[in-house]
This record gives structure tokens, sequence and C-alpha cells, in this order.
């Protein structure tokens, strides 16, 4: 098959950079109105500043525009979707499936994904939810977003949710990273050097959870002595609302996204 994204921005050629690396093989057809920053065409991967002609060629289309861009782009393009050929994924959060269908006004395979920048290393976590299936393409969309990181099928009522976690989660990593590297400066390190072990260490701690499917509290308590600096440290950050802070920044995410402002 043929796959479509609409908008090669950011997350656009994320999602592209990420299936290439995956299979070289597959069949890409990208859209932007401006094509003169996107990179040169290949044997398998063509740009397009029409979005018909990408329906045209395409099987399964990606939507990776800005969410206020997506209904006006359905409405143009509503009657160049087929029913018997394409399957619609959209990749813009507040946008529901039902909001699309009633856009399109036609029963047209929906689902919604939602990953995060990480996919163009191929490390993205994307949550899936599965509006409408009638072609059965459910496990080949599962599959190409699979070759961006790990995947998670859930409730379309939990995609607003899954945005503020895993998507927006990114932003939140890498500003408590961040804080981290300036504080090694302030302890003596270079700034290179500091990332180096930043960036290392949360990648480790990321994977003792994955690897030993415990819970962060029990990796913590195996750090933490009695007396240590360890715990000292945590103790300082909590009466300082470290984890009330990420909590309150999360809820708040959520609530401006659930609003739809």
């Amino acid at each position: 098959m043929t796959i479509g994204i609409v908008g090669c921005g950011n997350l656009g050629m994320s999602l592209l950079n990420g299936i290439r690396a995956k299979d070289k093989s597959v069949k890409i057809v990208g859209s932007k109105r401006d094509l003169s920053s996107l990179p040169p065409a290949t044997e398998n991967t063509f740009f397009t500043s029409s979005n018909k002609e990408l329906l045209d060629k395409s099987d399964i289309v990606i939507i990776a525009l800005k969410p206020y861009n997506v209904t006006s782009f359905l409405e143009e393009f509503k009657n160049d979707f087929e029913v018997t050929k394409h399957t619609l994924v959209s990749a813009a959060s507040s946008i529901t499936t039902q909001e699309m269908k009633a856009v399109l006004g036609k029963d047209i395979d929906l689902f919604r994904a939602m990953p995060n920048t990480a996919s163009s290393v191929n490390e993205s976590i994307t949550a899936i939810s599965v509006g409408r299936d009638q072609l059965m393409r459910k496990d080949q969309v599962v599959s190409l977003f699979e070759g961006l990181g790990e995947t998670v099928l859930i409730d379309e009522n939990l995609m607003e949710s899954a945005t503020i976690l895993g998507a927006c989660g990114i932003a939140y990593v890498l500003r408590f990273m961040r804080a981290m590297i300036q504080g090694g400066v302030e302890v003596g390190f270079d700034v290179k050097t500091a990332t180096k072990i930043v960036s290392q260490t949360v990648k480790g701690a990321a994977e003792l959870i994955i690897q030993n499917g415990t819970h962060p509290e029990q990796e913590i308590d195996r750090v933490t002595t009695p007396k240590g600096c360890t715990i000292v440290g945590l103790n300082e950050m909590e009466h300082s609302g470290f984890s009330s802070a990420l909590i309150k920044g999360i809820v708040t995410s959520y609530d401006k996204i659930a609003l739809k402002d």
C-alpha cells in the first residue's frame, strides 16, 4: 500500500523518517505547500504540493496537520475520499472521529493516532484508537506505527489524555533533563559532559522500568540509603513541590486540550 502523509512539517517528517527507517521499500507520498524545505524525492518517496494528487496515489492517509487546519482540509477534499479505497488516520489532537465523519459525510474508515516527535528516531509511543475499520486495516495501521516505536490501543475517549502524557510528555521530560543539566553545571561539569551523563541516566532509568516491569518507587528505593545524599536531594525537591508541579502541569495541559481552546 501507499502511505500518504498530509502536512510534512515537523510531525509529518518525523513520521516519514521513522517509517522509512524501518522499511525503505514502503511507498510514501508527502504533501506540503512549500516543497523547498523538503529533501529530494527518492525511488519510493514522492512529495507534492497537491493534496488531491496525494489522495489519488494513497491508500492509508495520515493527517499530520495542525488541529485547526484539519476541518478545512477535510471540507476541501471530502469528495476525493473513497470509502472502498482510503483509510484515514488523524494524528491531530482534539478532532474526534465523529467530527471527521460529519465533515466528510460518508462512512470512511477512521483511526486516530497520537505519536510523539521521538518517532524520528524510532522511539515514539503512539496511542491508537479505532473509529471504523470496514477494510480491516487495523493491523496494518498498528504495524505502521510500530515502526516508529511502541504502540498502545486505547478507547478514543482517552486520546486527549494520551496526547498530554505521550506527546506533550516529551517536552516535560526534556525540561526536566534541562534542569538536571543546569544542576550538573552548577556542581562542576561542562554542558557537554553534563548532557551526556543526564541523557544516559534518563535512558537507563526508563529501561529499568521497561525491562524489569517495576514501579518507579521500587527502583528509587534501590538507590536511596539511610542518611544518604539521594534521599536528602529527593526530599528537598518534594519540599519545593517537584511532583506536585509536574502533576499540576499535566492536568492543566489536559484542561486546555479538553476545552479545545
